[in-house]
């Protein structure tokens, strides 16, 4: 395992399935504190598998998860949060019948420190200024945007220092994933958020990340930096379709 430092991920040797069939083959990444690694690959390469296993929700069969230099392995997904780690699942998961504000508090029901929650919840309306105008909303009545801005709010009202982001793009008008992939930019360099980002947009992933990691029927088949990856035409023809 590599010398580590505060708030840095290190997976070695990650397998990882449903039932007896494999769907991630001794996956190697790492996560420095404050970049953001894209992982990128086609449909069934495994992306969503990674980030549930990293999560706490689906059990490795093999290999290490390290943050912060502490094996995760066997955690518990609330226990996780509490040592700074968010998940936003793809498909967003907003409760819909819930406002935003309701939404939010959700996100740190769990601390303790009232006074600060209040201030996170009041920095996530700062940073998506639509939801602030939208405070009592249900979810069901926000746009597809609003609703993934929402989903990523109630993560850092958590104060994650890694945040794994599965999908932000799914279904939004290319406008708005500029928007969203703005928004992550700014939080790796104004707060110092590392991010994890699965992203099937291999162009506005590759634009914001510091390394890529692309993978391939459960195997990574490169990890680089992330420029190096979106200029390589062979390697987007043979694994990305484009």
């Amino acid at each position: 395992m590599p010398a580590d430092g505060t708030g840095a991920l290190h997976v070695r040797g990650l397998t990882v399935g449903y039932g007896a069939a494999p769907v991630l083959h001794d996956v190697d990444l790492d996560v420095e504190p404050g970049t953001i690694v894209a992982v990128v690959g086609a449909n069934g390469a495994g992306k969503t598998t990674l980030l549930r296993a990293l999560s706490g929700l689906l059990v490795p069969t093999a290999g290490a998860i390290a943050w912060d230099g502490a094996e995760l392995r066997g955690t518990r997904v609330e226990d996780l949060v509490r040592r700074g780690i968010a998940h936003v699942p793809e498909g967003r998961g907003v409760i819909t019948e819930l406002t935003v504000e309701e939404n939010l508090r959700l996100g740190h029901v769990w601390r303790r420190d009232k006074d600060d929650a209040r201030r996170a919840t009041a920095e996530v309306y700062e940073l998506f200024e639509p939801l602030a105008r939208r405070r009592t909303s249900a979810g069901h009545q926000l746009s597809g945007g609003e609703r993934q801005m929402l989903a990523i709010g109630r993560a850092l009202v958590a104060r994650p220092r890694l945040l794994l982001l599965d999908e932000p793009s799914l279904g939004l008008a290319p406008k708005v994933t500029a928007q969203i992939m703005g928004l992550l930019r700014r939080l790796r360099d104004e707060t110092g958020l590392s991010i994890l980002l699965v992203e099937q947009n291999v162009r506005s992933a590759m634009s914001i990340a510091d390394r890529g990691i692309v993978l391939s029927l459960g195997t990574v088949v490169v990890s680089d930096d992330a420029a190096r990856i979106a200029a390589d035409d062979d390697l987007r023809h043979a694994y990305l379709g484009f």
